[in-house]
């Protein structure tokens, strides 16, 4: 069984996935947690006794755009 994400553009398009859940040919399940917000409140909990530097995170995003694009430090 594969699982996609949709964007529905137009409201006729979510009529006709309601006619196919409806036959039992797809099933539809609604998020109920945005993972993204969910993730960015466990990062703040994790900083609020101990926020990172300035200078400790702009070591790692060069760290990080060094290995995404190869590229030495100047």
């Amino acid at each position: 069984m594969a699982s996609i994400e949709i964007d529905i553009l137009n409201p006729k398009a979510e009529k006709l996935l309601k006619n196919l859940a409806d036959l039992k040919l797809i099933s539809i399940k609604e998020r109920k947690t945005d993972d993204f917000l969910k993730f960015v409140q466990n990062l703040r909990q994790k900083a609020k006794d101990n926020p990172p530097t300035l200078e400790e995170i702009t070591k790692e995003v060069e760290v990080v755009r060094t290995k995404r694009y190869g590229k030495a430090k100047r």
